[in-house]
C-alpha cells in the first residue's frame, strides 16, 4: 500500500496523513489508513500506536490505578497503559470525550472507540479493500467512489434535522456511534455497543437525597473539567444549565480568572437574553464578554458554519455558536458548556406539550391516577405560560387529531417533513420510512415501558444530543477552541436516569429537581424564569427583511433550481410565510448551503495532494 504524505481541502484548511501515523499495515483483506483522527500517534514498547482526539479527565487517578512507569504526563499514555492492562474494555474506565484508534501490533488489530454520548466525532468509509477513518467526513470524501447523498441520511434529516443509527449525509461514509467500538482483526470488522443508560426507577429515595447526589456528581465533574494548563471560561446563554456550569466552576477557579461569553441579537427582548448572563456574572464575580449578532454576519459566516459541519444538523443554533466561539477563541482556550442538561433533566417544551395532551386525555377517560401522568391538569395549568410562543406548534401537532398510542404522538412533535412535503419531490419518499428507526429507539429496552416522560426524554439523549454535540465540538474546534460539557459525565447520567420522573416534570415544572437543586448558585431572576427561549436566531425576520436577497439568491440559482430531491421553487414561495421561530426554512436552507459547498465542487475534494 502507497504512502499517503498529507491531503489538504479544497481551501487549504488542514486534514493530515502523517506517514507515522498510518496505521495501515497492509492487512490480509483490509488495509487501515488513519486521516488525522486527532493529535500525534504515540507509540508504546509493544509497537502498539495510538491516534487520540479528546480528554480523558480522569488519566491521573487511572494513571494511580494502573501503576507503572509513565514516559509523559499526557492522558494520551494512560490509554495505551489501559488498553495494556484490561484489553478492550479500558473504555469503561475512561471518563471523558474521546475518539480514538488503537493499533495492537501483537494481535494485528485495529480498535478504534468513542465516547459513551459521541462529544468528539469518528467517521469511516470502507472502500477496496481499505478501512479510511478521520473526524471529519470531508477528510474521507477523496476515497469514497463518488460524492453523493445517502437517501436514508436525507429522509431522517428532514424529518429530523439529524441523522439516526450512524447515518451520515454522505453515501458510503457512516458515523461510529456514541459508546460503541469497531475492532478490525483478521480483515474483518466488528462493531459493539460498550456502554447503556438504563432507566431503573429508584422509588425508594426523597427528594433530598436525589437533590444531594445531583450536587455532589455535578461538582465532581466539573472538578474534573477544570483541569487545564491554561485559563478557563464558559458559553453563558442566561438559562439553566449554562448558568449553573459557569457559576460553579467560576466559584471554584475564584472568579475572576474564569470568563463567560455569551450572544445577543439587538432586534427585541425576545432575541436577547443577556441580562440573565450579567446577572449570573455578577453574582459569581467573573467577567461577561457580549457580542451582538448581526444579519451582515449571518451573510458573512453561514457557509463557513455547513464547511465545518460537514453536514447540515441540529438547528439554527450553530450559527450562534459558531460567532460566540470565534469571541471566547479571543480569551480562552478551553470552555465549559451546559449542553445535555435538557435531555437528561426534561427542559423541552414540548416534553409540557405531550403531558398537557396526556392530562387531558386522562380526565376524559377518568385514568389519571393510572400510569405514569406525573402531572394532573390542574398543576399543569399554572405553567402553560411556557406555552407563549409555541401556539403554531400546538396549532400544527393537534390538527391531525388527538390521543394517538404515545410512541406515535412524540414522533407527530418532531417530526417537521408535513410542513415541507410540498417541497419534497414524490421519489424520494418510497422505501425507507424514519419512523421504523424511530420507534426502534423510542420503544428500546433499556426504559421502563410506564414513564412516557422517560421514553421522550431518552429518545432525544440518543439522538438530538449528539447532533448537538456534533455542533458544539465543530463551532468550537473551527477555532482552536475546546468545549467540555460537564453535564454529560456518565456516572451522572447514570444516577439521573433512575430519578422518577415526578421529580424531574413536577406540577408542570420543566427540569424541577435540578433548578431546585442549584437554587443558590442561581440569580432570582434565572429561577423564576417561564420564559426561556434556548437562543433563537431571529433568521425569519431578517428572511423578510435585511436577508431577503441574499437567501433568494442562494435557492434561486441555476443549480440550486434542478436539485434532484427538493424543488427549491416551493421552498422559495415559503420564504415569507414562516412563522417567527420556525425552522423549516433553516433546514432546507442549511440543506442548499451543503449540496453547494460539498456535491457543486465534488472535484476539488475529490482531488487528493500525494
Amino acid at each position: 500500500m502507497n504512502m499517503l504524505q498529507a491531503h489538504r481541502g479544497p481551501d487549504g484548511e488542514g486534514l493530515w496523513i502523517h506517514p507515522e501515523a498510518l496505521v495501515g499495515l497492509a492487512h490480509r483483506r483490509l488495509s487501515i489508513i488513519d486521516l488525522e483522527l486527532g493529535n500525534q500517534p504515540m507509540r508504546d514498547k509493544y509497537g502498539n500506536y495510538v491516534c487520540f482526539n479528546g480528554e480523558i479527565f480522569n488519566y491521573l487517578e487511572l494513571k494511580e490505578e494502573i501503576g507503572g512507569k509513565y514516559e509523559t504526563t499526557s492522558d494520551t499514555e494512560v490509554i495505551l497503559k489501559a488498553y495494556e492492562k484490561w484489553g478492550r474494555e479500558c473504555v469503561t474506565h475512561f471518563n471523558g470525550m474521546f475518539a480514538f484508534a488503537l493499533w495492537d501490533e501483537k494481535r494485528h488489530e485495529l480498535f478504534c472507540a468513542r465516547d459513551r454520548f459521541g462529544i468528539k466525532p469518528f467517521y469511516y468509509t470502507v472502500n477496496n479493500g481499505c478501512f479510511f477513518f478521520a473526524s471529519e467526513m470531508k477528510a474521507l470524501l477523496p476515497f469514497v467512489d463518488e460524492i453523493k447523498t445517502d437517501i436514508d441520511g436525507l429522509k431522517d434529516y428532514l424529518t429530523f434535522q439529524f441523522c439516526l443509527s450512524g447515518k451520515t449525509m454522505f453515501a458510503g461514509i457512516r458515523e461510529l456511534e456514541p459508546a460503541h467500538y469497531i475492532s478490525i482483526y483478521n480483515g474483518e470488522i466488528s462493531c459493539r455497543r460498550y456502554w447503556q443508560v438504563y432507566y431503573n426507577l429508584d422509588w425508594d429515595h426523597t427528594e433530598k437525597y436525589f437533590r444531594d447526589r445531583i450536587e455532589e456528581l455535578l461538582y465532581e465533574s466539573i472538578k474534573l473539567r477544570i483541569r487545564s494548563d491554561v485559563p478557563i471560561g464558559g458559553y453563558v446563554s442566561g438559562g439553566v444549565d449554562s448558568s449553573v456550569i459557569s457559576a460553579i466552576a467560576a466559584d471554584m477557579v475564584k472568579g475572576e480568572n474564569f470568563a463567560g461569553f455569551t450572544g445577543k441579537f439587538d432586534i427585541g427582548p425576545q432575541y436577547d437574553e443577556s441580562v440573565y448572563a450579567q446577572n449570573v456574572a455578577d453574582e459569581h464575580g467573573f467577567p461577561l464578554y457580549q457580542l451582538n449578532i448581526t444579519h451582515k454576519d449571518f451573510e458573512e459566516n453561514i457557509r463557513k458554519v455547513i464547511y465545518h459541519l460537514d453536514e447540515p444538523v441540529a438547528g439554527p443554533g450553530s450559527f450562534n455558536q459558531y460567532m460566540v466561539s470565534r469571541l471566547a477563541a479571543k480569551h480562552r482556550k478551553v470552555v465549559l458548556g451546559g449542553q445535555g442538561g435538557d435531555e437528561i433533566f426534561g427542559g423541552y417544551t414540548r416534553y409540557l406539550v405531550a403531558y398537557f395532551e396526556q392530562c387531558i386525555k386522562g380526565a376524559i377517560e377518568g385514568t389519571m391516577n393510572s400510569g405514569n401522568y406525573i402531572v394532573t391538569y390542574e398543576s399543569i395549568i399554572p405553567n402553560l405560560v411556557s406555552l407563549k410562543n409555541y401556539k403554531p406548534m400546538l396549532s400544527n401537532f393537534w390538527k391531525e387529531g388527538l390521543f394517538e398510542d404515545l410512541d406515535r404522538r412524540y414522533y407527530r412533535l418532531i417530526n417537521r417533513a408535513p410542513d415541507i412535503m410540498e417541497c419534497i419531490r414524490p421519489e424520494l419518499l418510497d422505501d425507507y420510512d424514519p419512523y421504523n428507526t424511530f420507534e426502534h429507539i423510542f420503544d428500546a429496552g433499556n426504559v421502563e415501558k410506564g414513564s412516557y416522560f422517560d421514553r421522550m426524554t431518552h429518545f432525544d439523549f440518543k439522538t438530538l444530543l449528539p447532533a448537538l454535540l456534533q455542533v458544539e465540538d465543530r463551532m468550537s474546534m473551527a477555532h482552536g477552541l475546546e468545549a467540555r460539557v460537564p453535564f454529560l459525565d456518565y456516572r451522572l447520567i447514570e444516577f439521573v436516569a433512575t430519578i422518577p420522573s415526578n421529580f424531574k416534570l413536577k406540577n408542570g415544572d420543566m427540569k424541577y429537581i435540578l433548578k431546585k437543586t442549584m437554587m443558590p448558585y442561581l440569580p432570582k431572576s434565572i429561577q423564576e424564569r417561564k420564559d426561556k427561549m434556548g437562543f433563537p436566531i431571529p433568521l425569519n425576520s431578517w428572511l423578510k427583511n435585511e436577508l431577503k436577497e441574499f437567501v433568494t439568491d442562494i435557492f434561486s440559482s441555476q443549480k440550486a433550481m434542478q436539485r434532484e430531491f427538493i424543488d427549491n421553487s416551493g421552498v422559495m414561495q415559503k420564504l415569507q410565510s414562516e412563522g417567527q421561530f420556525g425552522r423549516n426554512i433553516w433546514g432546507l436552507l442549511s440543506l442548499e448551503l451543503w449540496q453547494q459547498e460539498f456535491h457543486d465542487r465534488a472535484d476539488a475534494y475529490k482531488r487528493i495532494s500525494v
